[in-house]
């Protein structure tokens, strides 16, 4: 029996990034924004977001909104409004920022922050909140337009953008031109995997420049710290990597998609969708870091989980428990949660990644439409 893995990482092998291993070695510059990572800084900006703005790289995402969120947060403020169907980096963010998680309901389409509960839970809290955090659930290019509005009259919104970098949207990157904190992943996992590292993207470079200056120790120009920081900084070898990763990412980025339309042509053939699985509404392009599907009302994900393992093939059940249903966040007050707990017991990842074939792919979906029929 073939073991079919939820994931299989796949980076760039050290040939492709010898060149810039040679760099360090003569620059001998090894961390604090070096000339690697000010190189990857600037292609990204110029190749992705067309010169627009301004970004920093940060040694993960989870410091991204560290960052993001302590620059950004309205002074006396005490919730940070999100989605309870995330990972559980972002309400730590939060927490990690001195705030507390309020957690907003999803819509049952695309699975995003439920935008009409925001604006009402945001009238009713008033000044006690003190920014939103939305999340672009599995990389989705998500309609800004209110975020834009909120930050841009004095509500802080930060962007979790965790799976979303590659994905677009009427030719642009996804948050190219969004004038608040925009926060992507670099982790392994990621569509665009260099092991650890994540970038903030913003249209305001005042603020990327007061992020980057957070993210060294709040160092001024002559080395004194002036505001609250950390240790924020990407290694030149991740950088390295990075490079290497820009070199071959719209390959990556198609290897992808083209999995990704495997899986609706299966899914469609075998009749999944008119056995009542749902594929999440996605808006734009989107090279997917995990292909993610709701299983029929009468079955739980764990169920098939169980029957998929049986068969040698991994899958997970992205966000279940949701983060309201684990032990940290249990006690953060919430919105109604119906939808975020409907759509939590039922959604299933499966496996992806770059090297899978045709054939593994209509593996999968043989062994989920047997498991349905039972």
């Amino acid at each position: 029996m073939k073991r079919i893995p939820f994931l299989k990482p796949n980076l760039v092998r050290k040939k492709a990034y010898q060149k810039y291993l040679a760099q360090i070695d003569a620059s001998r510059l090894y961390s604090n924004y070096g000339p690697l990572n000010s190189l990857f800084e600037r292609r990204v900006l110029e190749e992705y977001f067309r010169s627009e703005g301004d970004l920093t790289t940060v040694n993960n995402a989870t410091i991204g909104l560290m960052l993001a969120i302590s620059q950004t947060k309205r002074r006396g403020g005490r919730y940070a409004l999100m989605p309870s169907f995330t990972f559980p980096a972002t309400p730590l963010a939060a927490m990690w920022c001195g705030l507390e998680p309020y957690f907003i309901d999803i819509r049952a389409d695309d699975w995003c922050m439920d935008e009409s509960v925001l604006t009402e839970t945001l009238d009713r809290l008033g000044s006690q909140a003190a920014c939103v955090v939305a999340y672009a659930t599995f990389g989705t290019c998500m309609d800004l337009s209110l975020y834009e509005s909120l930050h841009r009259t004095g509500m802080p919104v930060i962007i979790d953008a965790a799976s979303s970098f590659g994905a677009s949207s009427d030719g642009g990157m996804f948050g190219c031109g969004f004038s608040g904190p925009v926060v992507y992943s670099l982790h392994a996992t990621k569509t665009f995997g260099i092991g650890e590292g994540g970038m903030v993207y913003s249209s305001d470079r005042d603020l990327i420049r007061n992020l980057r200056q957070a993210g060294n120790f709040g160092f001024s120009a002559d080395r004194v710290s002036v505001t609250l920081g950390l240790n924020g900084k990407l290694s030149e070898y991740a950088a390295a990597i990075a490079l290497a990763t820009l070199d071959v990412f719209q390959e990556k980025m198609q290897t992808r998609l083209q999995i990704s339309r495997w899986y609706v042509d299966a899914m469609t053939q075998k009749g999944l969708f008119d056995a009542n699985w749902v594929e999440q509404k996605t808006l734009g392009t989107v090279p997917r870091q995990v292909n993610s599907f709701l299983c029929p009302p009468n079955r739980t994900n764990n169920v098939l989980i169980d029957l998929l393992r049986e068969k040698g093939i991994e899958a997970r059940s992205y966000f279940f428990p949701a983060c309201h249903q684990q032990k940290t966040f249990e006690m953060f007050q919430h919105s109604g949660l119906e939808t975020t707990e409907g759509i939590s017991a039922r959604v299933i990842n499966l496996p992806t990644w770059e090297e899978m074939s045709k054939d593994d792919v209509w593996a999968v979906i043989d062994a989920l439409a047997g498991g349905t029929a039972k």
